[in-house]
């Protein structure tokens, strides 16, 4: 039953947290009041020349074409083949993931074009919300530039991700070198080991939107009676979507993301402990507070010994 309940929210966090990585389901951490920016500006784009430059346009890309795609996901819990769509239509982003295996499932997402406003780095001047993200993930993560590759018969660049603490996994991108859309992802643990691959096998050709996306305001967050005393640095809360999960708190250091559940109970609902869920950790609590008890449920992509460290940090406020 507890697993069961835990790869329901895999799925449903999928949507708002960042499971899919083309897609750029993972909220950006990027400046308040960003300026808007025009998709134009790719259509006579320069190779970039360094690293901040490729991540810069790898974020501008996601949001801007249109495309269709089959993908592949591997990890602990097997192999599974999706159908990816992501079309944008009267300033709407329109994500379609379609698990083509087992069970029909079918994880749609809809949001105003554009990057949701957040914070900036106090010591990093930048002029855009990509340039922001860019700069926040370099300020966690040793970035390198490797060597040219091919996925999906599409040249690309590859980059490596090298987490600068303990509390994180090595990522590894694939970029597309005629667009900049993310081709490849494979998620490493400490001992460099692929926890997660997730790679396009067939990339319909994108198609460029025309004109200005829009960087909307954040929407104001629900009061809670509850809070995360912990978390690694870097984390930082991100815009929930509407329809997540009632009590839901996301976080994201720019890669990964961490989706936090707490909710008074009158039985148990899950038992306690650590689940693996593919790259997934998902901790599991029960508090009592005040006579009351409460569920305390975490599911990020981070090292379990961490997962748990934040979940036992939640304080409830009577």
């Amino acid at each position: 039953m507890a697993m069961d309940k835990c790869r329901q929210w895999r799925i449903q966090t999928a949507a708002s947290a960042g499971l899919v990585s083309l897609f750029s389901f993972s909220t950006p951490v990027i400046a308040e009041q960003a300026p808007a920016f025009s998709c134009d500006d790719l259509t006579s784009f320069t190779a970039p020349a360094n690293v901040q430059d490729w991540l810069v346009l790898s974020k501008q890309a996601g949001h801007c074409y249109d495309f269709q795609a089959r993908a592949v996901s591997i990890d602990a819990l097997g192999v599974r083949t999706l159908a990816l769509s992501h079309r944008i239509r009267d300033g709407v982003r329109q994500q379609v993931v379609q698990h083509l295996d087992g069970p029909s499932v079918s994880v749609e997402r809809q949001s105003a074009v554009g990057y949701r406003a957040r914070f900036t780095l106090e010591d990093q001047e930048t002029s855009s919300a990509a340039e922001a993200w860019a700069a926040h993930v370099a300020h966690y993560y040793e970035i390198e530039l490797l060597n040219d590759d091919r996925v999906a018969g599409r040249e690309a660049v590859q980059l490596k991700f090298a987490p600068q603490d303990g509390e994180r996994y090595q990522h590894e991108w694939w970029l597309d070198k005629e667009t900049g859309l993310l081709l490849k992802h494979v998620m490493r643990d400490s001992q460099s080991r692929a926890l997660e691959t997730f790679q396009i096998t067939q990339l319909q050709a994108p198609v460029l939107y025309e004109g200005e996306i829009a960087h909307p305001a954040s929407p104001e967050e629900p009061a809670m009676s509850w809070q995360a005393e912990w978390l690694p640095d870097g984390f930082v809360s991100q815009p929930v979507e509407t329809g997540s999960l009632s009590g839901q708190r996301v976080y994201s250091d720019g890669l990964a993301s961490i989706s936090l559940f707490a909710a008074p109970v009158e039985q148990q609902t899950l038992s306690e402990g650590s689940y693996q869920l593919g790259v997934s950790t998902a901790t599991v609590s029960l508090v009592e507070v005040s006579d009351q008890r409460w569920q305390l449920v975490g599911v990020g992509e981070l090292p379990s010994d961490v997962m748990r460290r934040i979940v036992q940090s939640i304080v409830i406020q009577p």
